[in-house]
């Protein structure tokens, strides 16, 4: 089977402590399918290190439940509160290693990237890469600010992907 027909699943991963949104789209040849989407809430009241667990394991379900073969995370901007920002590193961790535990390749993007990749322009605000992710995947649905994102990032990285695989056979 030619590489370029073949279908490759990614997740796209938004992390937050408080709200990490996750997509899955499969891409095949320059076909792409939205395959599922959600966001993971911890419950707040849950001690830090529990809400780290529940979000690691709530991907770890997503993982085992639409088997990607490739992930990607959006980096996270630099929050001018240390506390928030060492916060939302953690949950970015429990988003890098889920994955990697999981054997998939894991890639990570600048929110800028993800952007423009999916709107046209790395200062798209949240309602555009909304707007954009309905008409790209119709099929989605109704989507939340985070599982819109995290689509995108899935998106980013398809588009990178196919910009790799082109190169390379070049």
């Amino acid at each position: 089977m030619n590489a370029a027909n073949h279908s490759v699943r990614i997740l796209g991963l938004d992390p937050g402590l408080r709200r990490t949104g996750w997509g899955v789209v499969a891409i095949e040849g320059a076909r792409l399918t939205h395959i599922a989407h959600g966001v993971i809430a911890p419950d707040a009241t849950l001690p830090f290190a529990e809400r780290l667990l529940v979000l690691f394991e709530a991907i770890a379900q997503v993982i085992d439940a639409h088997e990607p073969q490739e992930a990607a995370v959006e980096e996270t901007f630099m929050n001018t509160n240390a506390q928030s920002a060492l916060k939302l590193g953690h949950a970015r961790a429990c988003c890098l290693l889920a994955p990697a535990r999981a054997g998939l390749a894991v890639a990570e993007y600048a929110a800028t990237v993800v952007k423009k990749a999916v709107v046209g322009t790395g200062a798209a605000d949240k309602a555009q890469v909304g707007f954009m992710i309905a008409r790209l995947l119709p099929t989605a649905g109704a989507t939340t600010a985070d599982a819109a994102d995290a689509l995108a990032v899935a998106i980013a990285h398809a588009h990178a992907r196919r910009a790799r695989t082109f190169l390379g056979a070049a």
